[in-house]
């Protein structure tokens, strides 16, 4: 599975997000609840094994919700190191809520653009997914096993671009999407596929 063309040169960033659950199947913001991929969620978490399998990498990664390791597990890769820095951007008191729910309260609420009350900051999440980048880079080849919200801004923190810009990024669960160079440029070389 080649990821990069001729002009592709300099470490790689494999994302997969996590299989389906039951809260991501009907839109409501998971970050602490660490609920169980669906029934579903594993089928599809199972299907990344063999596209992943040929794929060298020298540096493995997941987040500790079981979602993001289960999808590891079943994706070939149970031994994924756990890093707290892969979780889900913490959503506060719209835990559970979706977002028609919270525009109720909120119009035009979106996590790019609205606090989360009780929750994590764009800059927070920025933060530590900026360490995320930076042990990449050290790597030639990264694969990292997390969420939605959280790898749309590790997206944009790759491509050297404020958190809010992971809105451009709509990424579905049980996807693999490559981030790269393209000569010394960072750059994304693959998307939700």
């Amino acid at each position: 599975m080649s990821s990069g063309g001729p002009d592709s040169s300099g470490p790689e960033l494999w994302i997969v997000r996590h299989g389906e659950t039951e809260w991501s199947r009907d839109g409501r913001h998971t970050s602490t609840t660490d609920l169980p991929l669906t029934e579903a969620g594993e089928q599809a978490a199972t299907s990344l094994a063999p596209r992943l399998a040929e794929v060298a990498f020298d540096l493995v990664l997941t987040s500790p919700r079981q979602r993001a390791r289960r999808t590891a597990e079943l994706a070939g890769f149970a031994d994924a190191q756990l890093d707290e820095d892969l979780v889900e951007w913490a959503y506060g008191d719209y835990e559970g809520v979706t977002t028609a729910e919270i525009r109720e309260q909120v119009p035009g609420w979106t996590v790019w653009s609205h606090a989360s009350p009780g929750g994590e900051t764009a800059e927070g999440v920025s933060a530590r997914l900026d360490r995320v980048v930076a042990r990449a880079r050290e790597h030639d080849r990264t694969l990292v096993f997390a969420h939605g919200h959280s790898l749309r801004v590790l997206t944009a923190r790759w491509l050297e671009q404020p958190a809010e810009e992971g809105r451009f990024f709509k990424l579905d669960t049980s996807t693999i999407s490559v981030l790269g160079y393209e000569r010394e440029h960072p750059a994304l070389l693959r998307w939700n596929s």
